[in-house]
């Protein structure tokens, strides 16, 4: 029997830090009044694959059967189970949700076949809505002390350049043009003359101002007034492409000190409502942060007092500090401290019930010092 992670997945032995870059993500979608939904992991695949079928995401599926011999595929994204969510909704509908999605990809990097997303849409937009968007992205990177660029671009722009230069084959110049920061401009360039379409690379290394005789540009000017308002800098980049084929105006990615996007969105239609929305990639947001799980963690040695121990770890978890007992020797205690990353030890035995007071262990500083139970809480407060 094979008891190795098939390809592509993998065990997560501790998941502390994600649950932590988790809790910053919702407080801050909840903070923007975002509603938490949840949808099925499995859909039928041509709801999957919906209009979309070329594009690069949607081939990749996990495409499963049933015993009723149903085709059916995994959840690559969130956004296409949208169009089932917000049939019927008052607008603007403004959902989060956060999970698993897989797709059969190869692996590469920091990409793996199962991840985990954290999106929020507006259904029912504006320009004013992809600046609040790119607001509570700004909030989030903030609270995860992570220094990122938003990139941004807009569809429309993108397609009025084709357009301008006669270019036919626009969806597969705009998969081409999506692949700049993977190959290099040479390869890029030799795979856009097929189309006839390789003079555009020149126009993208204009300076902004010359994209203003565009008619798109205005989405972009209108939505850097709205960025300067929420006072958050943006970058425009004009070959910023994105590569599902679905989004039909504003566009970004975050970049990281990851080769990889940590954060992506833009605006879109579901069911011919204008919408907009981000996703962040938590597994690749764990690689960007420093943050540390604000967990306190204690450990109760119980020395043949077991009694008192327990009422102590009960009188602890009371103050919503995650607290176990060890009932054992003190030096596996020890290493079990070390090897579990518990900052606090407090030790009880037969002399410290009488006296009424316990030995605490700070395992960063090494320091011991024995208190009354009366002023425990207060000791763990100071030492954290």
């Amino acid at each position: 029997m094979k008891t190795e992670n098939v390809k592509g997945f993998r065990d997560i032995e501790d998941a502390s830090k994600k649950i932590a870059i988790r809790n910053v993500i919702e407080s801050v979608f909840q903070l923007y009044n975002f509603k938490p939904v949840e949808t099925p992991i499995i859909e039928y695949e041509e709801f999957v694959k919906g209009e979309n079928e070329n594009d690069e995401a949607v081939s990749d599926v996990f495409k499963l059967t049933d015993k009723g011999k149903r085709k059916l595929a995994l959840r690559y994204e969130f956004t296409f189970q949208l169009k089932r969510l917000a049939k019927n909704k008052k607008l603007p509908y403004k959902r989060y949700q956060i999970g698993e999605v897989f797709r059969d990809e190869p692996i590469t990097g920091n990409r793996w076949r199962q991840f985990t997303q954290c999106d929020a849409d507006i259904i029912g937009s504006t320009i004013k809505e992809e600046a609040e968007i790119l607001k509570l992205i700004t909030e989030i990177l903030k609270k995860l002390k992570i220094k990122a660029t938003i990139n941004f671009n807009n569809r429309k722009l993108l397609n009025e350049i084709l357009d301008n230069l006669k270019i036919k084959d626009k969806k597969e110049v705009i998969k081409e043009i999506d692949k700049l920061d993977k190959l290099s401009e040479e390869k890029i360039k030799n795979n856009l003359k097929k189309y006839k379409a390789q003079n555009i690379l020149k126009i993208f290394k204009k300076p902004e101002s010359y994209f203003e005789k565009y008619k798109a540009y205005e989405e972009i000017k209108k939505l850097k007034k709205f960025c300067k308002i929420y006072n958050i800098k943006i970058n425009f980049q004009p070959f910023l492409a994105r590569g599902l084929s679905y989004y039909n105006g504003t566009i970004f990615e975050v970049k990281s000190n990851l080769k990889e996007t940590i954060a992506a969105g833009g605006s879109y239609l579901i069911n011919n409502t204008q919408s907009t929305g981000i996703s962040f990639g938590l597994d690749r947001l764990e690689l960007s942060t420093n943050i540390i799980p604000p967990f306190k963690k204690i450990l109760i040695i119980s020395l043949n007092q077991d009694k008192q121990a327990i009422k102590i770890t009960e009188q602890i978890r009371n103050t919503r500090i995650p607290t176990e007992i060890f009932y054992g020797k003190p030096g596996k205690a020890l290493d079990y401290a070390n090897s579990n990353q518990i900052q606090i030890v407090i030790f009880i035995g037969e002399e410290e019930a009488k006296q009424k007071k316990v030995k605490i262990k700070n395992m960063d500083t090494g320091k011991e010092k024995l208190i009354s139970i009366s002023d425990l809480i207060k000791e763990i407060e100071k030492l954290n």
